[in-house]
């Protein structure tokens, strides 16, 4: 009985001891917040814009909300919204990230509180005043406010940067050193990973960031979803002040479900 009692008892704990290995790292990586915003957001993008499309085709409109409100002008507008948003996101990203991983390097640390003080004070100034001061110094139009937007966005990547290498653990850097690994490849294969997921929630932030902002470069000619907002507050159109608004809230939704989706993405297994 012994004998033909240790092959089973072998064998038997094999899946047993694989599925509880399974459910957490996807409870891990897909827990209930996680799900909430993978299904709940774009559900209500959905229903708001159809919300939307309903009362534009229904209502009774005057000649100004009919045409603030025209389809072929609020596409226009969106495409320019979202067109502001990742260009500047893309300038953020490949600015604040490699500063941040300089000044987490060597002599250089001793420069990120500074930095890091200078763009939290860039980031307190007023949004509008910033706009209008470098569009003063560089002329109006869509350059400009991207510009404006990458340096008012910078701060929480570049922050979540240095937070992110800052907060890896010592012992994993030596250990990588230990076994050979050159500086860069530490960088490359142990620290950025580990810090990946601070580092995407500070481009969350600063996409949400930028989109909200975005809605002001429509003073300096930058297009976008402010100019539905400003003809609705120039002209005592409640409507269109209302739907803009929604519209603008909508779009920020939407993109910060889908920076969550690449910071879930993103996420290396396991962290």
């Amino acid at each position: 009985m012994t004998a033909t009692q240790d092959p089973i008892s072998d064998v038997e704990p094999g899946p047993e001891a694989s599925e509880p290995t399974t459910r957490v790292s996807w409870r891990d990586r897909i827990n209930a917040e996680a799900a909430i915003v993978l299904f709940a957001i774009p559900v209500i993008v959905v229903v708001g814009f159809s919300a939307f499309a309903i009362w534009n085709a229904t209502a009774t409109k005057d000649v100004v909300v009919e045409s603030a409100l025209a389809w072929p002008t609020i596409w226009q507008q969106i495409w320019e919204h979202v067109k502001l948003t990742f260009v500047s996101a893309f300038f953020v990203v490949v600015i604040a990230i490699p500063l941040g991983i300089l000044l987490t390097r060597g002599g250089a640390k001793r420069f990120s509180a500074p930095v890091v003080g200078f763009a939290n004070a860039g980031q307190a100034a007023p949004s509008v005043g910033l706009i209008v001061l470098f569009a003063m110094w560089m002329g109006f139009g869509f350059r400009t406010a991207v510009i404006v937007l990458t340096v008012y966005a910078i701060l929480p990547v570049l922050r979540n940067t240095i937070v992110g290498l800052q907060g890896v653990d010592p012992t994993l850097v030596e250990a990588g050193r230990g076994v050979g690994m050159s500086a860069r490849s530490v960088l490359l294969r142990v620290e950025l990973p580990l810090a990946l997921p601070v580092i995407m929630a500070g481009v969350r932030t600063a996409l949400v960031l930028l989109v909200g902002t975005a809605t002001l470069a429509t003073f300096i000619n930058g297009g976008g979803l402010g100019a539905t907002l400003q003809a609705g507050i120039s002209l005592l159109r409640y409507p269109v002040i209302v739907w803009g608004a929604v519209l603008v809230a909508l779009l920020a939704l939407l993109i910060e479900w889908l920076g969550r989706v690449l910071e879930l993405v993103a996420r290396p297994k396991g962290v």
